[in-house]
């Protein structure tokens, strides 16, 4: 049995509302690849960017097992062991692998997953056997014209997919998705990155519409302007905070994300254990993800 929302909101650093958590989290950085290309993403290997979609190497999942049981040592208020990347989770077998050695030997750990939600349908059901207790979906919108602005394109079933007919598979599966893990009672938080030229008047659809498919919280994350989405502004704080009270009109508002990297270990804006668990090469990029 998943632990519910209101329990995650005293022990999981990203479902603390109003006040922040001083639980921790360790993210395991175990998911090389991806099925979707964000335009505004860019993965890298190095020890200086702090985003999502940064780690300083791939681990192995039995690596990971390792890497939770440190991090707790070093730091007693790590509650959640997570998977954010650096890629998708779903995209390659080894998060959902990783969660199963979490279940099997440390079973009192709070299990937490990000994805694009692609094959997220497809993989609902071991999703809820391994015993995610939260699960976090990236959409950035359910306008197919909009998404088709955001993602290049995704690889599905042997295929690949551009435009809206990408994107409108791709929203499909997200809100399929959604629906089949949050029936199983799972806690799902859905993070929107707020693109000022694309989709800022469109969030709070997107608010209405992952919060009747059943997630409970929303994270709206602003752009740092990359790749292929450089030409477009990071939005202000006034933006940020419009945007943000718009989508509370439907859903709960997470509003501490420190856009973490898929290496991040501890307290989120506190203590960070990160640097004794992983060896990080040194190399510069400026780059954003999905997260």
């Amino acid at each position: 049995m998943a632990i519910s929302f209101a329990e995650l909101k005293g022990t999981h650093p990203c479902f603390a509302v109003g006040a922040k958590s001083n639980k921790g989290r360790v993210h395991l950085p175990v998911s090389p690849g991806c099925n979707i290309q964000c335009r505004f993403c860019d993965r890298r290997l190095n020890d200086v960017d702090v985003r999502p979609g940064v780690a300083s190497a791939i681990i192995t999942p039995q690596e990971a097992l390792e890497v939770v049981k440190k991090a707790v040592a070093l730091c007693p208020d790590i509650t959640v062991a997570g998977v954010a990347g650096p890629g998708d989770t779903l995209a390659t077998p080894y998060a959902l692998d990783t969660f199963r050695l979490i279940k099997r030997e440390l079973p009192g750990i709070i299990k937490c997953m990000s994805t694009n939600g692609l094959l997220l349908p497809q993989y609902a059901n071991e999703i809820i056997d391994v015993g995610i207790d939260s699960l976090t979906v990236t959409v950035n919108a359910v306008d197919p014209r909009l998404q088709a602005q955001i993602c290049g394109g995704i690889t599905y079933a042997g295929a690949r997919y551009a435009g809206a007919e990408a994107a409108e598979i791709l929203i499909h599966n997200q809100l399929t998705g959604i629906k089949a893990v949050a029936a199983a009672g799972v806690t799902i938080k859905v993070n929107t990155v707020l693109i000022p030229q694309i989709n800022a008047a469109h969030v709070q659809e997107v608010a209405k519409t992952v919060r009747e498919a059943g997630a409970k919280i929303f994270n709206v994350i602003p752009l740092i302007p990359q790749h292929e989405l450089a030409w477009c502004s990071a939005p202000d704080c006034a933006l940020i905070s419009k945007v943000r009270g718009e989508a509370e009109r439907y859903i709960n508002v997470f509003r501490h994300c420190q856009r973490c990297r898929a290496d991040a270990a501890g307290i989120p804006g506190g203590k960070d254990v990160s640097k004794e668990l992983y060896i990080r090469p040194v190399k510069l990029e400026n780059t954003f993800s999905h997260g």
